[in-house]
């Protein structure tokens, strides 16, 4: 998934051509640093358009897995059918990284159509990857609600402007229910992650006390969407087991990942001593990581968008 902070799904811009060019440029341009690639791809996905979609599929196989898997993400937010084709191509192609496959499933259930279910319950079955395999599920189980929900779930929006794998639960009224639900080893993955959104929405301590203590549930993709959570809530009392989880080199890259982002998204001065400690790891997709949130930051505490300027021709430097 992506930066938690950065999430605009469906909030599309204009662009000039030669802005385009360049986002699609330097999206794709191995010898950038991996933070400018970032700031191009952030860019594209909220612009429309063959250029910035075709970009974005190309990324996909990107020699850097983090920005490969966020490319994948990104498509899926854009909620573009025409990237459905080079999606599924991904989450086939066992040569690439279980993280990108994983992000190509989640994308095309976010896209949502019905028409992909089979393509879904084949990679459910056969896909070696046990976070590959859950995301089809999570996936297959969003498609359903979408056909059995009709238009009503469509217009439901996250408050924070993100295409969720799963609908916040509604039918547990209280934090205490959907904590039970969430720590539950023997529910579906579709069901805590539906109680999941539904303790964030809520975002009072106690929720986000829950939302932590599911930081040591047996999945590792449910826990890499925990730190993204976490993340998104930028509440600072998740940010000791934020770092454990970081610095837990035997932990799933994934969620160390996700775990490097929400750091930066809180952004005490404990979380950026560790971000730059932690990228010089060894997996590039934690270095990287903690590289892209450390710009970030930057950026933020700078009053500066991360993104490009849309309607600029750039300054080439």
């Amino acid at each position: 998934m992506d930066s938690p902070t950065n999430n605009n799904a469906g909030v599309f811009q204009s662009s000039t051509p030669e802005m385009e060019k360049f986002l699609c440029d330097q999206l794709l341009d191995p010898t950038q640093p991996i933070s400018d690639r970032f700031r191009a791809l952030f860019s594209l996905r909220n612009l429309k358009g063959s250029r910035p979609r075709n970009a974005l599929i190309l990324a996909t196989r990107d020699s850097s897995n983090l920005l490969a898997h966020e490319a994948a993400f990104a498509l899926g937010q854009m909620q573009d059918a025409e990237a459905v084709p080079a999606l599924i191509e991904a989450l086939n192609d066992l040569s690439l990284h279980p993280i990108v496959r994983h992000e190509a499933a989640e994308a095309i259930g976010a896209i949502g159509l019905k028409s992909n279910v089979d393509v879904l319950r084949k990679s459910l079955v056969l896909d070696p990857a046990q976070e590959v395999r859950e995301t089809c599920e999570l996936a297959l189980q969003r498609i359903e609600q979408l056909k059995d929900d009709g238009e009503k779930f469509t217009v439901e929006k996250s408050p924070f402007l993100s295409v969720d794998p799963a609908a916040a639960a509604t039918s547990c009224s209280s934090v205490h229910q959907l904590r039970d639900v969430l720590l539950d080893e023997e529910k579906g993955m579709y069901e805590r992650y539906a109680a999941l959104f539904a303790l964030r929405n809520n975002g009072g301590d106690e929720a986000v006390a829950a939302v932590i203590d599911s930081l040591g549930s047996k999945s590792a993709l449910l826990r890499h969407e925990v730190a993204y959570v976490l993340g998104q809530l930028q509440n600072k009392a998740a940010s000791d087991a934020l770092s454990d989880i970081l610095k837990d080199v035997n932990e799933h890259p994934m969620v160390r990942h996700e775990a490097a982002e929400a750091l930066g998204s809180i952004a005490d001065d404990r979380s950026v001593s560790l971000l730059e400690e932690f990228a010089k790891d060894s997996e590039p997709i934690v270095s990287q990581s903690c590289e892209v949130a450390l710009c970030m930051l930057e950026y933020e505490r700078s009053e500066k968008p991360f993104e490009f300027f849309f309607t600029q021709t750039p300054l080439l430097q």
